[in-house]
């Protein structure tokens, strides 16, 4: 993600449209949360077919916005993949309960649902699944264990805009979705995030309290205060670079899976990569495209060195310091699966204006890499 590549490991799509809506906020003089903004949030509920629709400060403050609304605090457990990034695990320690960290199937590097069900205890709340790279999980498994237990799902959906399983968008899958607007997603505002759920309720609630606990009722000219909140607003500013982006969706969707299919065609037969499976009756957003490799950080020197940026896929969390045994989360079962993704996940270049001569450097420099690696 620096100039010092000559090819990152993604680049935002910003047109002069996207300048040009950003100036017309700027000139408008209006530039905290409001109109441009709603619009930003209707044009995502639009593209999921309905929901409410919530902008934030970023995915780990949607996050924390979900597990608030829901009631979900110490003395519960929260089920977290042990493969994913820290703020997963980091939000429920936030609000006081416990991250349980359980294993995913190394073939999806998705959340491996028994693994789940075994980790469930009387304390237990809420799984948080996660849908890595743009993978959707598996939600007749998840929902299955949600009905035996009386679960709550929220779906860290950070890179995954665009998926779907069974032929419904993730966003309209769990409890609670939460998308992530950061730079690495093609959908981006800079820093942001979405919740979708279609509970009015806890919407309402979510609304009033990243609003300081501020609430309306159309009758006063003044707002009241009605609980303690603080403020996860996203701007007018950073909005509008979303809204101009959500009309590119299609597109920019299309060029990520075409370029993928590429990837896919080009690397199936490379000895030393394996190919993740995409979830069965998932579409894949490809957020990032990840494959596994043995010997993952000599490779991933050895790209970068040849000027191709390239990084691990995220993280096992039990790995981590914060997270190791006698920190604030529960290890549940084995995480071999969780294990093996870390050590083998490599991200490879993926954004809208790859070219195919790009890609098709990545290859050949992959291929040489690993052909080094097994000289060596």
């Amino acid at each position: 993600m620096t100039a010092s590549y000559r090819i990152p490991l993604c680049r935002p799509s910003v047109t002069a449209a996207t300048r040009e809506r950003v100036c017309a906020v700027l000139d408008s003089g209006f530039l905290t949360e409001g109109a441009v903004t709603r619009e930003f949030e209707a044009a995502v509920q639009k593209y999921l077919g309905g929901g409410h629709v919530l902008a934030t400060t970023s995915c780990t403050t949607g996050l924390e916005l979900a597990l608030r609304a829901v009631g979900i605090g110490p003395g519960d457990e929260v089920i977290v993949p042990d493969f994913t990034y820290p703020a997963t695990a980091d939000v429920v320690a936030i609000v006081g309960a416990t991250p349980v960290l359980v294993d995913v199937d190394p073939r999806t590097m998705v959340i491996d649902p028994d693994a789940a069900n075994a980790a469930v205890t009387a304390r237990t709340r809420a799984i948080i699944a996660v849908s890595a790279f743009g993978n959707p999980c598996d939600y007749r498994r998840l929902n299955a264990i949600k009905q035996a237990h009386d679960l709550i799902i929220i779906e860290d959906a950070a890179p995954a805009l665009g998926a779907s399983y069974e032929g419904v968008a993730v966003g309209r899958l769990a409890d609670i979705s939460v998308f992530s607007l950061h730079p690495r997603k093609f959908i981006t505002t800079g820093e942001g995030g979405l919740v979708v759920t279609d509970n009015a309720r806890w919407a309402a609630w979510m609304t009033s309290y990243k609003r300081f606990g501020m609430e309306t009722d159309g009758e006063r000219p003044l707002p009241s205060f009605v609980r303690i909140g603080t403020n996860f607003k996203l701007s007018d500013i950073l909005s509008a670079v979303g809204l101009e982006q959500m009309s590119r969706i299609e597109p920019l969707l299309a060029r990520r899976r075409a370029l993928a299919a590429r990837y896919i065609e080009r690397l199936h037969d490379l000895p030393g990569v394996t190919l993740p499976d995409v979830t069965p009756g998932g579409v894949h957003a490809y957020q990032s495209f990840c494959i596994l490799v043995d010997r993952r950080d000599q490779l991933l020197k050895a790209m970068r060195e040849q000027g191709i940026e390239v990084q691990i896929g995220t993280f096992a969390l039990h790995r981590e310091p914060v997270f190791a045994v006698g920190g604030p989360a529960r290890i549940a079962g084995s995480l071999t699966g969780s294990a093996l993704s870390y050590e083998r996940s490599l991200a490879l270049p993926l954004y809208d204006a790859l070219t195919e001569e790009d890609q098709d450097m990545v290859v050949v420099a992959l291929s040489a890499a690993i052909a080094e690696t097994l000289r060596s």
